[in-house]
């Protein structure tokens, strides 16, 4: 009976031994095949040194098993020494195993990362493109409707004209909000603001919307809900106006959309308070079934050729990321031919206001007789701005690129630009570089001199990079032109006033 252990104990031990070995064969051409090449040939060399070990092994306990005479003793090492092999082997495959799969990790994550950046740079490349051609109709368009001697049909057909090109910017924008969110690294640009005054700049535009729609606009802010708040100001509008523009446009003639904002709850320990936004409209509504749908990207109830409101099915995705990049939730209430409820309840942080400072208002009153400097590789799109510099009684000259734009204002006499308007893609020296040579002049007015940015680069990031150069503000193409009046009356006249404090 003992020697059956015994025996037993060899043999299992040596068969135990074959299929280290062969794990051990397995082992070697699974690393040899990861490491291609000569590294690979050099791993795998030295993964068949212990094979030979465990051959000679085996060969040594065959030798005892057949021809010698083991004890308990020796039997019960040569077993142990199978187990402790077959032990070592499964955890070098476990270890091996980590290791490829933390490398295989770290390969898609890169993988991503690079995915990523070219999606960025595609759709700031696609936002550059569309965009160009976008500002010399939209700029166009606003040219020729400024003609007085025009027809009504012809003013008429400029006015869709107009409509439909920033009805495909407001896609475009849509789409480029979607991408900046979708980040992992998305932040919040957090400021301090008084809420009624955000609420009052989305009222203006909300009107405005629903008036083009026949659509009755209303607006209710609970006094428990006003205050002044540090969040994102900029996202909270863009969330309420992207649920009030879908409200206006999917309400008929006649309806109703409101808004009203109230404060759902008070966070003494945080000193938060839950801010609820509910826009609720009279139009089209939605189905049941549609519903778990409303928020995904680029999907609408109807999506024919034949439905008349339009959209990219965009409009509710941002408003949802945003909100959630937000720290809030959003809901959603409908009925096909009642109407539809959006609830947005975000966290705003409240805040002690600043200490205002009673000063005059810098803003000029106009342009008349300013002189603006155009850094513009497109000579149409320079004759755009021009025409419209021209239209409020601002004189412009004309720079085909950031170097021509650093000469002619270092040729210049003192204080003789107002205020530059910069391009950021052009040959020869972009825009980014053109704004810090300028300010690098030694020279007064380099350093004081309105720089604004006026490009078809619309990203988050373009904006960081363009204050990061020395640039007063980021105004997009397609021209704005009551934007682009307002902001050159601000700066102009804020280094007009700080001149004169100067001199002073």
């Amino acid at each position: 009976m003992l020697n059956i252990l015994i025996y037993g104990m060899v043999f299992a031990g040596s068969a135990l031994m074959v299929f280290n070995i062969i794990g051990f064969i397995r082992y070697a051409i699974s690393v040899s095949k990861m490491l291609n090449g000569e590294e690979g040939t050099k791993r795998y060399f030295i993964l068949i040194f212990p094979i030979v070990l465990l051959v000679m092994f085996l060969a040594g306990y065959l030798a005892v098993g057949i021809f010698g005479k083991p004890d308990l003793i020796v039997s019960g090492i040569l077993f142990g020494g199978s187990i402790f092999v077959f032990i070592m082997y499964i955890l070098l495959n476990r270890i091996t195993k980590r290791i490829v799969d933390r490398k295989r990790l770290e390969a898609e994550l890169l993988a991503a990362d690079e995915s990523n950046r070219a999606k960025t740079m595609f759709l700031s490349s696609m936002s550059h493109e569309m965009r160009t051609p976008m500002n010399v109709i939209i700029g166009l368009d606003t040219v020729a409707l400024s003609e007085p001697d025009i027809s009504e049909s012809t003013r008429d057909h400029l006015v869709k004209i107009g409509q439909s090109a920033k009805h495909l910017l407001a896609l475009i924008n849509s789409v480029l909000d979607i991408n900046d969110i979708d980040k992992e690294n998305s932040t919040l640009d957090e400021q301090g603001f008084y809420l009624k005054d955000t609420l009052e700049q989305v009222n203006v535009i909300s009107e405005t919307l629903c008036g083009q729609h026949g659509v009755i606009y209303g607006f209710k802010l609970d006094e428990g809900a006003d205050g002044y708040y540090t969040a994102d100001e900029m996202k909270l509008k863009k969330i309420l106006m992207e649920l009030l523009e879908n409200a206006a446009k999917y309400t008929e003639k006649g309806g109703f959309v409101d808004l009203f904002v109230e404060c759902a709850r008070t966070n003494a320990e945080t000193n938060e308070k839950q801010i609820r936004f509910t826009v609720k409209d009279t139009g089209i509504g939605m189905s049941t079934d549609f519903l778990p749908k409303v928020f995904d990207v680029f999907t609408r109830e109807d999506p024919s050729t034949t439905n008349s409101r339009g959209g990219g099915g965009l409009g509710c995705a941002v408003a949802k990321k945003m909100t959630e990049i937000m720290g809030g939730k959003i809901k959603v209430q409908s009925e096909k031919g009642i109407g539809t409820v959006f609830t947005v309840t975000v966290p705003l942080k409240v805040t002690e206001p600043p200490v205002k400072e009673v000063q005059a208002d810098t803003d000029l009153e106009s342009l008349e007789g300013c002189r603006i400097l155009i850094v513009e590789d497109l000579p149409e799109n320079a004759e755009i701005v021009a025409d419209l510099l021209e239209l409020e009684g601002a004189e412009s000259e004309h720079a085909e690129n950031g170097q021509i734009a650093v000469d002619m204002f270092a040729a210049s006499s003192a204080d003789y630009y107002d205020a530059i308007l910069m391009d950021l893609r052009m040959p020869v020296m972009d825009g980014h570089t053109a704004a810090r040579e300028i300010r690098k002049l030694d020279r007064p007015d380099a350093k004081t001199v309105p720089i604004l940015a006026l490009t078809a680069n619309a990203l988050e990031t373009d904006i960081k990079q363009s204050i990061a150069s020395g640039m007063n503000a980021h105004l997009a193409k397609p021209t704005d032109s009551d934007q682009l009046y307002a902001a050159l009356k601000k700066f102009i006249g804020k280094a007009k006033a700080n001149k004169k404090e100067t001199k002073q």
